[in-house]
């Protein structure tokens, strides 16, 4: 439950701290006193989007802080798997907006993101407004309130499963057969294609080796001579450098017994020989071995002019490249010939799981059928002390196609007397009847789901009197179940039963026009109520009246 709130610099509210209760709370005061701007405050608490004209003129930035007591709620999961430290009894949600435009949000200290506030905030407070009666022309709704009372989760998460994996599938075989149709349509020009690449006996690194081959063969001549003029200068019989070199290698071991230091000179020069004369012989053979074949150069310029051609023609920077696109074809020629197998096991498989999602939303359905005779019994137990003695409320479960939610379209008909047949409820229901019919489902839906905090914002639209009195006792009840209801109303009869009551008001200020919140004295209930009842002049009349209704 919320048990504090502190608001400053929001809109009208320069600062606001105040204390909350468990069970039912009422909050009253004067249109426009700045009710809307609170619920607005704990709008942002809970996920909202914020805009930076909310933060009070001339304040750089406004905080909203609430504490909350969750020990009765079994909430801690959602603080582990988000790594957020739990305290039971007191939980900090903290957002933060500056003038700048810039948001921040806390839980528990704990910066967190604004999508992690709004999770959390579905689970702490649920503020129903005036145009949340809408929710009621939406089938979606209908059907979640279905679910909610089913407390079919598990089943419907199940079905869910099992449903994105059948549209998966389905996709994959409508992919699957726009491909073979297209391949198919294809299938000369694949093959063409297919054989004209296998034909060429690509080999990955061909194209480089044959390059460096007509590299060489194109200067074959220029290779020739210099090889001659090396071989000459290394292995001529008596100016080549062996010889010369073996000669200076002999007058130095000549004088290595007169001069040690020779020694060493000639055994470095001996070194130099054994290499050159290795050099010498290589030298020797590469000249050997060096040809130009014209023909040779014909044949390998032949294959490199059909390699670039077909890697022109296929958009390929290298053989291997090409390669690929022939495996590829070979793959969808493949694919063509043995498609109807294919489509055949992905159809079967699909079979499988129509089956299967199937039973699992007939599964849905007998639970939904079951819950939607509960509602009825309910809602018509409470419809009928809030002045509708002939209602009739019936939950219409159809079967159809299936969906994301099942096969199950939810629709709630409606008819306040015997006379009028069952239509849907937001055609028929006037505003104060879609206002009992609305509080009557969130009373139920509160007890199946554990709301810690429920917010009414003038529920009781269209409704006055004895109504208005049950209206109040409903959310009394509700306020009895290990939960916190605060309702913004106008009506006094609501007002007095609420066990706590604050009032909103509005003053000028030498800064300007202020909202302020406070909680009421007794005393000061029994004025707040008389002036609800009579208005500005409050009568003794209407004193007496506020008193009966307070049952002081």
């Amino acid at each position: 439950m919320l048990k504090h709130l502190y608001i400053k610099n929001f809109t009208l509210i320069d600062e606001l701290d105040i204390e909350l209760h468990r069970g039912f709370s009422v909050i009253t005061g004067e249109t426009g006193a700045g009710k809307s701007i609170i619920l607005g405050a704990i709008g942002l608490l809970l996920g909202q989007r914020a805009d930076s004209k909310s933060i009070k003129s001339g304040a750089d930035k406004c905080v909203i802080e609430a504490h909350f007591d969750l020990s009765n709620y079994a909430m801690e999961a959602f603080f582990d798997e988000n790594e957020i430290e739990f305290d039971a009894e007191d939980t900090i949600v903290r957002r933060e907006l500056t003038a700048a435009g810039k948001s921040r949000s806390f839980i528990n200290d704990t910066p967190v993101s604004l999508s992690m506030l709004k999770e959390l905030g579905e689970q702490l407070v649920d503020i129903h407004s005036q145009h949340q009666n809408l929710l009621l022309q939406k089938q979606d709704f209908q059907l979640n309130v279905v679910d909610i009372i089913a407390n079919d989760q598990k089943e419907l998460m199940t079905y869910q499963q099992t449903f994105s994996q059948l549209s998966t599938l389905n996709s994959q075989l409508l992919q699957m057969k726009e491909d073979i149709e297209r391949n198919r349509q294809n299938q000369d020009f694949l093959q063409f294609q297919y054989e004209e690449l296998e034909s060429a006996k690509l080999t990955d690194g061909e194209q480089e080796e044959l390059e460096q081959q007509s590299e060489t063969m194109e200067h074959a001549e220029d290779i020739k001579t210099a090889l001659y003029e090396a071989d000459n200068a290394l292995a001529a019989d008596e100016s080549g450098a062996v010889s010369r070199v073996h000669t200076a290698l002999y007058s130095l071991k000549s004088i290595c017994h007169v001069m040690p230091n020779a020694t060493e000179l000639a055994e470095r020069l001996d070194s130099c020989h054994i290499e050159l004369k290795d050099i010498a012989n290589e030298v020797s053979s590469m000249l050997e071995k060096t040809e130009f074949d014209p023909s040779e150069l014909d044949h390998i310029n032949a294959r490199l002019d059909k390699i670039y051609e077909l890697e022109k023609k296929y958009h390929a920077d290298t053989i291997g490249e090409l390669i690929i696109r022939r495996d590829e074809l070979k793959q969808q020629l493949q694919g063509i010939e043995n498609s109807d197998e294919a489509l055949q096991e992905l159809q079967q498989q699909i079979d499988q799981l129509s089956k299967q999602a199937t039973k699992q939303a007939n599964e849905l359905t007998k639970l939904r059928q079951q819950a939607a005779t509960q509602i009825e019994e309910q809602l018509r137990q409470r419809l009928v002390p809030l002045g509708m003695p002939n209602v009739r409320f019936e939950v219409n479960v159809k079967k159809g196609e299936l969906n994301k939610t099942g096969q199950d379209a939810v629709s709630f008909l409606f008819s306040a007397n015997t006379s009028t047949p069952l239509q849907p409820v937001s055609l028929v229901a006037s505003g104060g009847e879609i206002a009992r019919v609305m509080l009557s489902l969130k009373a139920m839906i509160s007890g199946a789901v554990k709301l810690p905090t429920i917010v009414f914002d003038e529920i009781d639209t269209g409704v006055s009197g004895k109504i208005a009195e049950k209206m109040a006792e409903m959310m009394q009840e509700m306020g009895r179940q290990e939960r916190q209801v605060i309702s913004i109303t106008h009506l006094p009869q609501i007002a007095a039963l609420g066990s706590h009551h604050y009032r909103v008001s509005k003053e000028e200020t030498p800064q300007g026009t202020t909202s302020r919140m406070q909680e009421l004295t007794d005393q000061q209930r029994i004025g707040e109520i008389a002036q609800m009842l009579s208005g500005s002049n409050v009568t003794e009349a209407a004193i007496a009246n506020a008193k009966q209704l307070l049952k002081m």
